[in-house]
């Protein structure tokens, strides 16, 4: 079997190219595809929720609109104070970890000074003890020659 394809490029009411592929196999079949079309060969494709709605005058005295107005500036305000609180709340936890560190910092410090005392301590009780202990080979030998003499 044999297949050959063409391809036919037309231009729809919402400025989309659609492409209409004809491809012999056992029949003609057509598969229609969506591409932007702008004059500057690329560009946004229009949403799906705006391809319905044209641009058209807005009364700004009717009763919807106003309705849509006040439910936007109300969702405008609780975004603006959500975001509002969310920064004090952060200010208020860096404020919080400063404060722990401080203290942390400052318990580092006696813990470090506590250590260099108890070293100290240490090492002088460490060398009285070494002072105190005679070497075991002087012993030996002081009593061996005291042995001797005699």
């Amino acid at each position: 079997m044999s297949k050959t394809s063409q391809q036919n490029t037309t231009t729809d009411a919402n400025r989309a190219s659609v492409i209409h592929t004809q491809a012999h196999t056992s029949g003609l079949q057509q598969v229609p595809q969506l591409m932007p079309v702008s004059p500057g060969g690329g560009g946004k494709a229009v949403p799906p929720s705006r391809q319905g709605k044209k641009n058209s005058f807005v009364d700004r005295n009717s009763n919807e609109y106003r309705q849509r107005r006040e439910r936007n500036n109300m969702a405008v305000k609780k975004s603006r104070l959500k975001s509002k609180q969310k920064a004090q709340d952060t200010l208020q936890r860096v404020n919080q970890l400063k404060e722990e560190n401080e203290r942390l910092e400052a318990k580092i410090k006696l813990l470090t000074k506590e250590l260099s005392v108890l070293k100290d301590l240490f090492l002088e009780h460490a060398h009285s003890l070494a002072d105190n202990v005679q070497p075991v080979g002087t012993e030996t030998t002081t009593t061996n020659a005291e042995n001797d003499g005699q």
